[in-house]
Order: C-alpha cells, then structure tokens, then sequence
C-alpha cells in the first residue's frame, strides 16, 4: 500500500502550514544527502519528504490530493505535477537553511549595487481573474540609486572593510557539526561598507519612490507565475532601469479545484440517475455541459470534458474538466416511494429480505458447520 504524503512527514491530515513546515525541516535536515553519502535509502527518503512537502505545503495541490489522491496530480505527459529534479529539491532545502549547506557557497560582491535592478511585487486575483485574464492598476515603490553618494551610502564616497565579516561577504554560523554560511546582514556581501552615511540616503545608497502601472493580466495565470513588466524595476548607479515581476496568487474557488489547465469538481447525482444511466448537466467555468453517464455508473467515477478546463497561459491549448460523481440517495420516502421500491426489490428476486446471491453465500458457510 501506498504510503500518504502525511505519513512521510509524519504529520496528521489536520496539520496547519507551520507544523508542515516544521516536520519538513526536521526530517529533510536527518535525511540530507550531505549527512547521509553513499546513503541510496536515505537519499530516496529525502526525495519523498520533497515530494510530500512540495504538495502538502501549497493549498491547490494540498486540496487536490486531499480530495483526489495522488493521481490527480498527476501530469497527462506520466510525470509528476510539480515535482523537479534533485537539483531542484536542493533548492528547496536551500531555501530553509542558507546557500552554504550543501556545498554551494554565496559569491562576494564587488562594487555592486545595494539592490537589485529587478524586483518582485505581489498580485492577488480571485479565481476568476486569473482563468479569464483582467486588468490590474499596481503601485509599488521602486529605488533609485543616490545621486549624492553614487550609490555607495558612504558620505564623500570613503568605505571601509566591513567589520562584522572582516571583509568576506559572509558569516558562518555553526550548529553542532554543520556549518551554515550566509550573505552578511551589514554590507549585503560586498565586504566593505560606509566609512560615514551619506547625509542625502542616510546610508541606504537610494532613495524610493512611488509609481503605478496599469497591468493587462493574460487568461490562464496561475499562483506561482511572474509577469514582466520592462523598465519599470529600480533605478542603478549607471541610470538603468530594470524590470518589475508581478507574482500572481491565485485565490481557490469553492466549486472548482485547478490542476495547471484541468478543473476538478465534485459533482452529486441521484442514485437513480446514476442507475439508469441518465444525461446530467453539470457546472463548468464558462457555463454548463452534458454528461452522460453510464448505466449503473459507480460513486467516485470519474468522467472527462474535453475543452472544458483553462485556456493556457502559453497556448491555445484548453485544459479539460474532470467530473468526480458523488451519488446521492434520499433521505425520507413517502407512502407512495416506499411502496414503489418495494416492488422494485420484489422485481430483482429479493423475498423475505434477501437476494438469491446473499442466500447462496450462507448456503456455502452452512456446509462448514456440516463439515465440522
């Protein structure tokens, strides 16, 4: 039997995003490659708890797992939705825990900017925006490199060897047998830093301003993806300006569940309906479908609408829509329903409560009792 992503991280189904990520650091840090070489097991053991963590630490692919399983997740090309290579999971790792572990090390700046020319803002879109694209009107704060101190911070332009990493771009700090190396706070890696603060930045070697850009957001984004915008990132000391990202996030709807391009959702139909193979109309993003079912069509079966899922942000490809039924049955019966139910068991050979296949199964289970 298949193992639950909860139990790889060894946490409960109810677990909130902290103590997911709290079980995540605990077992990725005691099954690490770097802890464990030559370790196959071990290194298979952190790919799971990559893979657990990477679903279970993202609210749409938590739900979809939690609803569907794991072959929801599932791409249509066989692989695994989401989940990258093993240099990928050591950047998740990395993430945590600082560029030193593992071997790589951060590179020292040298007469570098204080800030990058690129950054990122956030964009929050409900469900429906992000399916069928809108227009957004975004004000952020960019910087723009001092003028009075070309961007160094230090008054006159005098820097000195920055006391804290002696120079180094980068601290160590230890933990038992590990050492964790990382950019230093004070100079930002460059290994020097003001000797006195600009009195124009105060130090900081820019000054931030306000500016709005109206933004045309494309049909079929989803959290996780950034939008650029060119030229509107900050300002450097040679006058250039870089380019603002928008990450979006993607609000969840309540009816539908996104998977990339494919729509999940959770229809019930009446046991009837599902019995006598019935034609049902069922919700989609832009409207409604037709689904025929199948004669004596199961509970959980699931049926596939081509056409009927997003639009992707790429292509004209259209992602399709999955229907999971859920059969429903009644809660009370009239006079008049009873009485027709009983004549329907009647009908199928069912006399004095039981039916000729549940009567031949205690038939078999009687010759035991002979035989003993």
């Amino acid at each position: 039997m298949e193992i639950s992503y909860y139990e790889i991280l060894e946490i409960t189904q109810n677990a909130d995003k902290e103590s997911i990520k709290k079980a995540y650091r605990k077992l990725a840090l005691k099954y690490h490659p770097d802890r464990n070489q030559g370790d196959k097991e071990a290194e298979d053991k952190f790919k799971l708890i990559n893979e657990a963590y990477e679903v279970l630490s993202d609210d749409e692919k938590r739900a979809i797992y939690d609803r569907y399983g794991k072959d929801a997740l599932r791409s249509r090309a066989g692989g695994s939705a989401g989940f990258g290579d093993f240099e990928d999971i050591r950047d998740i790792f990395t993430s945590f825990f600082g560029e030193g572990f593992g071997g790589r090390k951060s590179r020292q700046k040298n007469n570098e900017d204080k800030f990058s020319a690129d950054f990122v803002v956030g964009l929050n879109l409900s469900f429906k925006e992000a399916v069928f694209g809108c227009t957004k009107e975004i004000d952020f704060i960019y910087k723009n490199s001092c003028k009075t101190c070309s961007g160094s911070g230090a008054k006159d332009g005098k820097m000195q060897t920055c006391p804290k990493c002696q120079g180094r771009g980068q601290i160590v700090m230890k933990q038992s047998f590990l050492s964790f190396a990382q950019t230093c706070p004070d100079c930002n890696g460059s290994g020097s830093c003001a000797s006195d603060k600009c009195p124009q930045c105060k130090g900081l070697g820019y000054e931030e301003l306000k500016d709005r850009v109206e933004l045309k957001v494309p049909e079929g984004v989803d959290s996780g993806m950034n939008l650029r915008v060119n030229e509107k990132g900050n300002i450097t000391k040679n006058g250039i300006r870089g380019d603002l990202f928008v990450k979006i996030h993607a609000e969840e709807d309540e009816t539908f569940i996104r998977d990339d391009e494919d729509i999940y959702i959770e229809f019930p139909v009446f046991f009837t309906q599902a019995i006598l193979g019935q034609s049902v109309k069922v919700p989609t993003i832009r409207g409604e479908a037709t689904l025929n079912l199948p004669k004596g069509a199961k509970d959980g079966q699931r049926f596939v609408l081509e056409n009927e899922g997003v639009k992707s942000v790429r292509s004209s490809h259209i992602g399709r829509q999955i229907v999971q039924i859920a059969i429903k049955f009644p809660n009370s019966l009239n006079d008049e329903q009873t009485k027709l139910l009983e004549q329907l068991s009647e009908s199928f050979g069912i006399k004095d409560g039981m039916h000729h296949e549940q009567k031949g199964l205690f038939d078999k289970i009687a010759t035991w009792f002979k035989g003993g």
